[in-house]
């Protein structure tokens, strides 16, 4: 499964900590797109989708949440719980946003603009579509 867990270099002394993030050093692609989630209600899911293109990487930059990644054969969680940490999710993997504490802000990066033709939102079709790219 096309996923990493990035361990960005915080810098800081005693007035307090700072992350520089920069594309194609720390950042595997060029970013094109960024957004960030917050409020979310307890209990709410995120995301259901995958994408054809699009490549991202998630930093929970307050509080934690939780990923759950699954590329049609293997599926796997994620727990975002630092704001130095970061997880590159590659195209073609179907991802679900969950378990946010009160106070999580999900920020993403994201190699594309927004395209909604890039998005695949049913699950069947998902899965049709990556293990016809295995067969």
């Amino acid at each position: 499964m096309q996923t990493i867990k990035y361990t960005f270099q915080p810098h800081g002394d005693q007035r307090g900590q700072l992350v520089a993030l920069e594309e194609f050093k720390d950042i595997p692609f060029r970013i094109k797109r960024v957004y960030y989630m917050y409020d979310t209600i307890s209990g709410v899911v995120r995301g259901h989708h995958a994408h054809k293109k699009l490549e991202q990487i998630l930093v929970c930059v307050h509080g934690s949440c939780k990923i759950r990644l699954d590329n049609g054969k293997e599926k796997k969680v994620v727990a975002l719980e630092k704001p130095y940490e970061g997880l590159y999710v590659a195209n073609n993997i179907w991802r679900e946003m969950f378990d946010f504490s009160e106070d999580a802000v999900l920020m993403v990066f994201a190699s594309e603009l927004y395209d909604e033709s890039d998005y695949i939102r049913d699950y069947d079709e998902f899965l049709a579509m990556v293990n016809k790219d295995t067969d």
